[in-house]
């Protein structure tokens, strides 16, 4: 998760946002010493990244637990080394110890 550089606090916009009690406790038991006002914003910064195109998950091999045998039915981007999978073509799908499915190209992992 790639969130734009840190702000100072000082630096950042007030905003009020109303929570459920249940929501702000678990939000604060995940965030640990983070806080969570970070949390929430890492959390806002990535839904942004997804919508807007621009997230890229940054993975490594040992985070693969399992492959799968696929065929890219549109262009895509190995997560481990950026190298463009054309339409059609042979690849592996990867199963991530975080429970994301991801495409890889098939010499990524060698």
């Amino acid at each position: 998760m790639k969130t734009p550089p840190k702000t100072a606090t000082t630096d950042m916009e007030v905003t009020s946002i109303r929570l459920e009690k249940v929501l702000k406790e678990r939000l604060k038991e995940l965030s640990g010493n983070q806080g969570y006002q970070a949390l929430i914003r890492d959390i806002l910064w990535n839904y942004v990244q997804q919508k807007s195109g621009e997230y890229r998950p940054q993975f490594i091999p040992s985070d693969i637990r399992v492959i799968f045998e696929a065929t890219a039915k549109k262009d895509e981007s190995c997560v481990l080394t950026g190298k463009l999978i054309n339409q059609n073509e042979s690849m592996l799908l990867g199963l991530t110890i975080y429970g994301d499915l991801v495409p890889l190209s098939i010499d990524s992992l060698d």
